[in-house]
């Protein structure tokens, strides 16, 4: 059976573009993402906002390839870049001063991918 990858396009777009900012900006960080995002739905990554409690420090910036979810509270100012998210957890990650963006506005903002740190 041939592997075919995501059949999301905008999955697909993302995935092209950060293969490409690793390739131009030698940022090994976006080719790691983008292996996480290639894998099956089934095997997604989902993280929940008490995880970035446990794991990232105030003011970090952090990664989610794939889903953060809501569950658990978080009192850390930090940047929050995933592929999705739950209403709740936009909720709680703003409201500890924290900032959400899309993987795509993070590549744009941090090409080099400096300080990134990836939670899964």
């Amino acid at each position: 059976m041939r592997r075919t990858g995501p059949t999301n396009i905008t999955l697909r777009t993302l995935i092209k573009e950060l293969r490409k900012a690793a390739n131009q900006y030698k940022a090994p960080v976006w080719d790691y993402v983008a292996d996480i995002l290639e894998r099956p739905s089934r095997s997604r990554v989902a993280v929940n906002v008490s995880k970035l409690e446990r794991v990232a420090s105030p003011n970090d910036v952090v990664v989610v390839p794939g889903k953060l979810l809501g569950a658990g509270n978080i009192s850390k100012k930090v940047v929050v870049a995933a592929y999705s998210f739950s209403p709740k957890a936009v909720e709680k990650v703003r409201s500890a001063g924290g900032q959400v963006m899309s993987i795509k506005d993070l590549v744009r903002v941090n090409p080099r991918g400096s300080g990134v740190r990836v939670v899964v």
